[in-house]
Formats: C-alpha cells, sequence, structure tokens
C-alpha cells in the first residue's frame, strides 16, 4: 500500500457514505490549492482527469 492510499482508504471510511457535489468537490479542490500552491499542477491534473473520464469511455 502507498502512503497516498491510506489517505483515500481514511476518505472512504470516514465519508464514505456522503453525497456531495461536483461544484462542492472543486471548490474543496480550489481552497486546497490556494493553502497549499506546491500542489496546484498535480490537484489541477486530477480535475481534468475527473472532468475527461467519461469522454474516455466514448
Amino acid at each position: 500500500m502507498y502512503f497516498t492510499d491510506r489517505g483515500i482508504e481514511e476518505l472512504e471510511q470516514r465519508r464514505g457514505e456522503e453525497r456531495v457535489s461536483l461544484a462542492w468537490l472543486a471548490e474543496r479542490l480550489q481552497t486546497f490549492v490556494d493553502l497549499h500552491p506546491e500542489f496546484e499542477v498535480p490537484v489541477e491534473r486530477l480535475a481534468t482527469w475527473l472532468a475527461r473520464t467519461e469522454d474516455e469511455d466514448e
């Protein structure tokens, strides 16, 4: 298990039953980048990947 997997598992355990909007997620990602600008590139890549996931299925 990678270190980042533990964060993903914690997210699933703590908030896995919740429903959130993509607008909420985008706001939280923007807040994170504002607080941690060194992570801007990976967060932007993740957001782009999430935005285009359905395009890959076509």
